[in-house]
């Protein structure tokens, strides 16, 4: 096994798997492509399977070379967190750390509280990606991010969450709108006859609030369906129709400033989370884990 996960070849299949094509990886590497569909044939000699296939004028990974690619990618990591512990014991002062939220977490996060941790941190590089619930824990399940920031993640033993706090799903709709002049907490029902927006299923907040709709056995269907949070609050901004999802920090536009936000009668959406996750059993190098403690103390004066 040693032999087969040689590290250099680990790192063609790696790239190859990233860039989607021999000569990309082989740019990446800077390496002749000769090279790097050698480094890749031998570790399919080795373990009798083949890692890649043909897509396009591309490759792709088989079952096989994703499960390599996964074990390469925590050797790597045990690696990487042995030698950060060692050079970077006393300050974590350096190092690279890979995060994944939401948009709705994009405000919430980076101003309240990455500023401060970056500010204090310049030697150290970043990478942010912004994904849907369901993406969110893909990457951390696969080791493509050290932290995540997740609305009602799955309940999965492989994750770990190290804070979480009451996020309510409301209701939200223009000044104008009939719904804005009830004076009880709304249901689902209420919602029914009107017009409204919904993100995408792979949103935790789309995936909360049908499981509120099977609790009241009652299916709202939406004109508008989308990935973007900011499509989603236009659409109640411009009077076209309510959305439901949590609102954590204060829009920022003229615009909203026309928004009101209703409770809903729900206990689900009245109970719902954020959370801050990692993977279980995953050791965090000093510097990231130095921006989780950091994560999980900021949250809470937010």
């Amino acid at each position: 096994m040693e032999h087969v996960l040689d590290r250099k070849r680990a790192l063609c299949l790696l790239q190859i798997i990233e860039t989607g094509t021999v000569r990309g990886a082989a740019e990446v590497l800077e390496l002749d492509p000769s090279v790097v569909s050698r480094a890749v044939a031998k570790l399919e000699e080795d373990l009798g399977v083949a890692l890649l296939e043909r897509r396009g004028r591309g490759v792709v990974a088989t079952d096989a070379g994703r499960l390599l690619a996964l074990f390469a990618r925590r050797q790597q990591d045990l690696s990487d967190t042995f030698m950060a512990e060692i050079n970077n014991l006393k300050n974590a002062q350096r190092g690279h750390v890979e995060l994944v939220f939401g948009e709705g977490f994009v405000d919430l996060v980076l101003e309240s509280v990455l500023q401060g941790f970056l500010r204090k941190h310049p030697d150290v590089t970043y990478s942010i990606q912004v994904a849907g619930t369901d993406e969110t824990v893909r990457h951390i399940l696969e080791d493509l991010a050290h932290i995540g920031f997740a609305f009602q993640p799955p309940n999965d033993v492989r994750l770990r969450s190290h804070y979480s706090r009451v996020s309510p799903i409301r209701a939200h709709v223009r000044k104008d709108h009939p719904l804005a002049r009830r004076r009880r907490a709304l249901t689902l029902a209420d919602l029914a006859p009107h017009q409204g927006a919904a993100l995408a299923e792979s949103f935790g907040v789309r995936k909360h609030v049908q499981a509120a709709e099977l609790e009241e056995h009652i299916t709202l269907k939406p004109m508008l369906v989308t990935n973007s949070f900011k499509v989603l609050w236009e659409f109640a901004a411009m009077g076209l129709g309510y959305i439901l999802t949590p609102r954590s920090v204060p829009l920022k536009g003229p615009q909203f400033k026309q928004l009101v936000s209703l409770p809903l009668a729900s206990p689900i959406l009245n109970n719902s989370r954020i959370h801050v996750i990692t993977r279980a059993g995953r050791p965090l190098s000093p510097v990231a884990d130095s921006l989780l403690r950091h994560v999980v103390k900021a949250f809470p004066l937010i």
